[in-house]
């Protein structure tokens, strides 16, 4: 076989790859679907008081998926509607803004938790975890939560957006410790993170920003 020939195998053998690694992808994409939540649970977990007690920091997780119905009621926890009349959430906002988005970082993929259906919406058919802190465990830990403020629904000047909306993920990241001490899971709330790195992956514009993370999963010695 000449050069030339040689070349061009070489280079037909490439495209075909290419064209295979990009239709793995696509179909990927396409499977990524939203993902229907079951209504919470009003009867699960420990005593508050149990859960105060057990509230504490974990940064050692297993990878060990966590079910669908654990992830529902977390979600609901940290900012659902608890009043449908109102529409007004587990955690507080100022003035009722509401401008705390919780995306949820699986290994499946990326989504949007739509707390007025209680739902999680697909954002990206990729698994980002491992860009969702400085530290390894994120990557490991099975769920990671991004907290985004959504400037567009908040008014005031930019230190005010910014002051409320710091004070508003520490009520959602509150509640997801008290869940997470009552269903016997670990988590950590991360403020090390690549904030202008994570926002470009995941595609936010310029009035959403990452303010921290949390990963979430089982303790590292199940």
């Amino acid at each position: 076989m000449n050069k030339n020939k040689m070349l061009i195998n070489i280079g037909i053998v490439a495209g075909l790859s290419i064209v295979i690694c990009m239709t793995g992808v696509i179909a990927f994409a396409e499977e990524l679907k939203p993902i229907e939540l079951s209504a919470p649970q009003m009867d699960r977990g420990k005593l508050l008081m149990q859960a105060l007690k057990e509230r504490q920091s974990n940064r050692d997780f297993s990878d060990k998926e966590l079910p669908l119905d654990v992830i529902s009621n977390l979600l609901w926890a940290a900012s659902g509607v608890n009043r449908p009349d109102s529409g007004k959430l587990t955690a507080p906002t100022a003035k009722n803004w509401q401008e705390i988005d919780i995306y949820a970082a699986m290994q499946k993929g990326l989504y949007l938790y739509n707390h007025k259906k209680h739902i999680l919406e697909p954002v990206a058919a990729k698994d980002i975890r491992e860009f969702t802190g400085l530290q390894g465990f994120t990557a490991r830990a099975p769920l990671d939560l991004i907290y985004v403020a959504d400037y567009s629904r908040a008014d005031g000047d930019e230190k005010d957006r910014e002051y409320y909306s710091a004070v508003d993920t520490g009520f959602v990241s509150q509640n997801v410790y008290l869940f997470c001490a009552s269903e016997g899971l670990a988590t950590v709330i991360l403020g090390s993170v690549d904030r202008p790195a994570l926002a470009k992956i995941m595609n936010l514009r310029k009035d959403q920003k990452i303010i921290f993370t949390q990963p979430v999963g089982y303790p590292g010695s199940e």
